[in-house]
């Protein structure tokens, strides 16, 4: 099926879904080269069965890094959509090490052996195809088991696509004993295709904005009722009660629900110390979160930035509407750091906001 991507991408641009871009061109010209090489690959596979084909060699990950809002999800979406093998899986980085934290958890509660082993060998049974998105590593522990299990998916002949912000070299930069990481950086560029997809344009900031707000400041008797009003119409009027959500063996309390609609404050959720498994599983059973009084974030509120980005990508992963009050307007939201990167959320915020989100 050589061309089928670059086809599809047209049609779409000629349907004006999306913006003609070279440098998205380029990118999924390399996916093209992949997704031939990985039907190839299956077609040996198969015939090797019968003892007629010798296998060739697995074909190699891509790794896709660039600014934010320039389209790499898009294209890895298209790539996976289009791809005909059927051995393949896509998932939010995040979703992915909540899984790997929950298969850990559940195998040492059984067996004694290495449960990363376990699940790289369970992972390679059903998939020849990995489609990671936003990778992105800030916590020691998820980068000790990416570190082991990569090494043993790549060994195992797994191929991966991922995207990122960052080139391989910048992951987990300034983190906690970045050493021990550095072995899973040398690991990518030894067997992945790295593409750097260029660009000046943030097609996220770009979209249209809603006719009505989502997004409210400052905080002033008007913030409340703006909150207040969406939720009555929201859920008609109906009582909000608290509500109980089972995180990995825990409950997890919000203090206003109702059906699949929370209201919710920064307080609550980001100065709370929660994780991306709490996230999680609040963007999976809520449609609709109603989040108030967000403070103009520094380096003051580190670490309830860093909740708060992450809390952002969950919902944005699985396409919450979110209808927020802050301090500040959305361009004055954060004020950035070096340890401290919110351009990806920003964009998310923004792209959060538009007609074509809602």
């Amino acid at each position: 099926m050589p061309g089928l991507l670059e086809k599809k991408y047209q049609e779409l641009v000629t349907l004006g879904r999306i913006d003609y871009d070279p440098a998205q061109l380029v990118a999924l010209q390399q996916l093209q080269k992949l997704q031939d090489q990985l039907l190839a690959h299956a077609e040996c596979k198969q015939k090797l069965m019968l003892r007629k084909w010798r296998l060739p060699p697995m074909c190699r990950s891509l790794y896709i890094f660039g600014e934010v809002g320039r389209g790499k999800s898009m294209l890895m979406d298209l790539f996976y959509q289009t791809c005909p093998i059927k051995q393949k899986r896509r998932v939010h980085f995040h979703a992915f090490m909540l899984e790997i934290h929950n298969f850990v958890h559940q195998w040492h509660q059984q067996h004694d052996s290495d449960a990363i082993s376990a699940l790289a060998q369970h992972i390679i049974l059903t998939q020849q195809l990995l489609c990671l998105d936003e990778f992105h590593v800030t916590d020691i522990a998820d980068a000790m088991l990416i570190v082991r299990l990569f090494g043993k998916l790549i060994d195992l002949g797994l191929t991966v696509v991922t995207t990122s912000n960052y080139h391989p070299n910048e992951l987990y930069r300034g983190g906690l004993q970045r050493e021990l990481f550095l072995p899973f950086i040398k690991l990518l560029q030894e067997n992945t295709d790295t593409i750097y997809l260029s660009g000046d344009k943030d097609y996220r900031c770009g979209q249209q904005s809603a006719v009505n707000t989502r997004f409210y400041f400052p905080l002033n008797e008007h913030a409340s009722e703006f909150a207040q009003q969406h939720c009555k119409q929201l859920t008609n009027y109906a009582p909000m009660h608290a509500v109980r959500l089972h995180v990995l063996g825990r409950q997890l309390v919000l203090s206003a629900a109702f059906a699949k609609i929370a209201m919710t404050s920064f307080h609550e959720l980001c100065v709370q110390p929660l994780g991306s498994s709490d996230y999680l599983t609040i963007a999976s059973h809520f449609e609709t979160i109603i989040l108030t009084d967000i403070p103009r974030l520094n380096s003051d509120l580190r670490n309830e930035t860093k909740r708060f980005i992450t809390l952002i990508d969950a919902l944005y992963e699985y396409k919450v509407r979110l209808i927020c009050t802050a301090a500040v307007p959305l361009n004055e939201l954060c004020v950035a750091d070096d340890v401290i990167d919110f351009a990806r959320t920003h964009s998310r915020l923004v792209e959060m906001q538009s007609a074509r989100y809602l």
